[in-house]
C-alpha cells in the first residue's frame, strides 16, 4: 500500500469522480431492465476503472476505502431507519431483533466451523470471516423485487426490512471484536461480553435521545432559509454517530435508531428532508461500491474462487437456513415463509467494508479474507438475487407492486375528492392558536393544503404558526379526517360550531 498520490491534480480527480458517478447512476437504470442488482454493476464499474481494468486508476488504499465506507454506512443506515414505518414492523419486532442479533451470531459460528474444518482456518480467523459475512442487505433485496414488479406479503416485507436494517451494527461489533482478539493475544472471547453490554444499550439509548432531540430542534429552530434544514439534519446524524462512539456505544446502531425515531415523528419539512436523505443514501451507496470496486484486484480473486464458492454455498444453503429456522422455530410463520426468509440473505457492501478492518490491522490472511468476502458478496447477489422473484412466486408469497394510479388523486370523481377535503376554523378559544402545524399531532398522511387568514390565503409548512380565526383547508381520507377532527376537538372541547364549516 502506497501513500495517496498528491501529484494528481484536483481537476483530474473531479473529472474521474464525475464520470464514475455518472456511470453509477446509469448503471442503476440498467439494473432495473437487466434484473441485476445495481450494487453488482457499481462494483464492476469500480473494478473496470481500477488499476487492473481499462480505466487504469491506481488505487490500493484500504484505509481510504474503509473511511468512505464508514461515512457512507452512517447515512445509509439513517436513511433506512427514517424510511421504516414503526406500525408495520412493531408486530414482528422481536423476530427481527432476534434475527439481527442471535441470527448474526449463529451464522458467524456456523461459517467459522466450516472454515476451520474445510479451509484450515483457526477458530478466531473463522469467527472473523463468519462475522464479516453475517449481515444482510435489504436494499439489494427490494431493488431486485422492484425490478421484477414483485413485492412480498406481510409480515415478510417488514421483517426483512427491519432485520437487514438493524443487523449491521452486530456484524460491526463482532468483526472489531475478533480483529482485536487476533491482534492482542492476551485477550479472550469473554472480553467481548462487557464490550457488547456497553455498546448496544448505549447505542440504543443515545440513538433514541438524539432522534427525539433532533425532532425537537428541527421544529423549534425556525430557520430563515429552508435550505439549512438538510444541513441541520446532517449535523445531527454525524453528532449522533460521533458522540455515541466517543462514550463507548455503537454509533451505527445509534444512527439507525435515531432515523427510526425521526421517521415516525412529525417535524417540519418532513417530506423534503426524507427525499433529501433518500438521495444522499443513493449517493453514498454509489460512492461506496465504486471505491470498494477500485480496491479489488481481479488477479487476486482467481486463486480463491474455489474457497470462495465453497463458503458462499455453505452460507446460502446451510448457515443462513439453520439460523433462520432455529430463530423462528417458535413463531407462527409458515414453513414457506421461513424458507423464503432463509433464502433472502443477500450480502451487500457492509461485508466488504468490514473486510478492510483485518487488512488495516495486519491480521494473518487478511488479503485473502478481503477477496474471499468480495467473491461471496458477488455470488450471493447473483445467485440469490436473480432467483429471488422466482422463489417468491414458487412459494406463493409474492404480492404485485401497487400500480402508480393508486397514488394519484381520482380527479375523474369529484365526489370522492370532496370526501377528502374539509375546512377547519381555529376558534379564539382553541389551544391550537399560537402553535405550529407540526405540533398539532395530526396523522402523518393529513395535508393542510391552505390556510386562510384575514381574507388572504397561503400554503403553509409544518412550522407555520396558526392564529385565531384561521381557516385550514385539510385533505385526507375519511378515517384520517375523523381522527383529525378528534384531535382538533381536544384543542377546544367547548367550541361553538358555526354554519358551513367545522370550527375547532
Amino acid at each position: 500500500m502506497s501513500p495517496f498520490p498528491l501529484t494528481i491534480s484536483l481537476e483530474s480527480i473531479i473529472l474521474a469522480v464525475s464520470i464514475l458517478l455518472l456511470f453509477g447512476v446509469l448503471a442503476s437504470k440498467a439494473s432495473v431492465r437487466l434484473g441485476i442488482p445495481a450494487l453488482v454493476l457499481f462494483l464492476l464499474i469500480g473494478m473496470f476503472a481500477g488499476s487492473e481494468g481499462p480505466g487504469g486508476i491506481e488505487f490500493d488504499y484500504p484505509r481510504l476505502a474503509q473511511s468512505v465506507g464508514v461515512v457512507a454506512l452512517i447515512f445509509i443506515l439513517f436513511a433506512g431507519g427514517i424510511d421504516t414505518d414503526w406500525r408495520s414492523v412493531r408486530p414482528i419486532l422481536w423476530q427481527a431483533v432476534a434475527l439481527s442479533t442471535l441470527g448474526v451470531g449463529l451464522t458467524a459460528v456456523l461459517v467459522a466451523a466450516f472454515a476451520v474444518y474445510a479451509l484450515d482456518f483457526n477458530i478466531i480467523e473463522g469467527l472473523l470471516l463468519g462475522s464479516i459475512v453475517s449481515s444482510t442487505d435489504a436494499a439489494a433485496v427490494f431493488a431486485v423485487l422492484r425490478s421484477r414488479n414483485v413485492s412480498l406479503r406481510a409480515p415478510l416485507k417488514p421483517l426483512l426490512e427491519l432485520e437487514s436494517g438493524s443487523n449491521d451494527p452486530m456484524a460491526v461489533f463482532l468483526t472489531i471484536g475478533f480483529v482485536s482478539l487476533l491482534t492482542n493475544r492476551q485477550a479472550s472471547l469473554m472480553d467481548l461480553l462487557p464490550m457488547f453490554a456497553l455498546q448496544m444499550p448505549v447505542g440504543m439509548a443515545l440513538g433514541w435521545l438524539m432522534g427525539k432531540g433532533s425532532v425537537l430542534v428541527i421544529n423549534r429552530a425556525q430557520l430563515e432559509y429552508d435550505g439549512l434544514y438538510p444541513v441541520l439534519s446532517l449535523s445531527a446524524i454525524l453528532l449522533t454517530y460521533g458522540l455515541t462512539n466517543a462514550i463507548g456505544g455503537n454509533g451505527f446502531l445509534a444512527v439507525y435508531i435515531a432515523g427510526l425515531v425521526m421517521g415516525n415523528s412529525r417535524f417540519v419539512h418532513r417530506r423534503s428532508l426524507m427525499r433529501f436523505h433518500d438521495g444522499l443514501a443513493w449517493l453514498m451507496q454509489i460512492a461506496m461500491f465504486l471505491v470498494l470496486g477500485l480496491q479489488v484486484f481481479p488477479s487476486r480473486i482467481i486463486p480463491i474462487i474455489g474457497i470462495g464458492l465453497l463458503i458462499s454455498l455453505f452460507l446460502m444453503l446451510v448457515a443462513r437456513p439453520i439460523s433462520v429456522f432455529l430463530i423462528l422455530a417458535f413463531t407462527r410463520m409458515s414453513l414457506k415463509e421461513k424458507t423464503l426468509v432463509s433464502w433472502v440473505g443477500l450480502r451487500g457492501a457492509v461485508p466488504i467494508i468490514l473486510a478492510t478492518f483485518p487488512v488495516l490491522a495486519a491480521v494473518p490472511q487478511a488479503e485473502m479474507i478481503f477477496h474471499v468476502v468480495f467473491f461471496i458478496v458477488v455470488t450471493s447477489v447473483l445467485l440469490q438475487g436473480t432467483s429471488l422473484p422466482m422463489v417468491a412466486r414458487w412459494l406463493g408469497l409474492e404480492s404485485p407492486l401497487p400500480s402508480m394510479s393508486e397514488y394519484l388523486l381520482p380527479l375523474e370523481s369529484p365526489d370522492s375528492i370532496r370526501t377528502g377535503l374539509t375546512e377547519i376554523t381555529i376558534s379564539s378559544t382553541s389551544t391550537a392558536a399560537g402553535k405550529q402545524i407540526v405540533d398539532l399531532g395530526l396523522p402523518n398522511q393529513v395535508v393542510v393544503m391552505m390556510v386562510g387568514r384575514n381574507n388572504h390565503g397561503f400554503i403553509p409548512t409544518g412550522r407555520s404558526v396558526l392564529h385565531a380565526n384561521d381557516k385550514l383547508l385539510v385533505f385526507a381520507d375519511k378515517d384520517q379526517l375523523a381522527e383529525t377532527m378528534k384531535i382538533m376537538e381536544a384543542h377546544d372541547p367547548y367550541r361553538i360550531p358555526s354554519p358551513g364549516a367545522d370550527v375547532i
